[in-house]
């Protein structure tokens, strides 16, 4: 799910919540992970509108499995 604020809804492995919040550290001010639901690996990230697409793009690209939720693409 995206809204107009930017956030993005991602499903991913628990294991790998962790790394997934180092990586979008390391991408300064693009966004911010919250945990949703830890046990369903749901995770929150708040970007803005207008880093929203780039946070998308790097979610799909990583070397693990991110389901993005609500029929997000990368092109959003």
């Amino acid at each position: 799910m995206s809204n107009s604020a930017g956030t993005v809804l991602a499903r991913l492995e628990p294991r790998h919540i962790t790394y997934l919040s180092r990586i979008m550290e390391g991408y300064e001010y693009f966004g911010v992970v919250t945990t949703v639901d830890r046990a369903a690996g749901l995770v929150k990230i708040r970007a803005t509108p207008d880093t929203a697409g780039d946070v998308r793009r790097i979610l799909v690209s990583l070397p693990i499995h991110v389901e993005l939720c609500s029929g997000q693409s990368e092109t959003e």
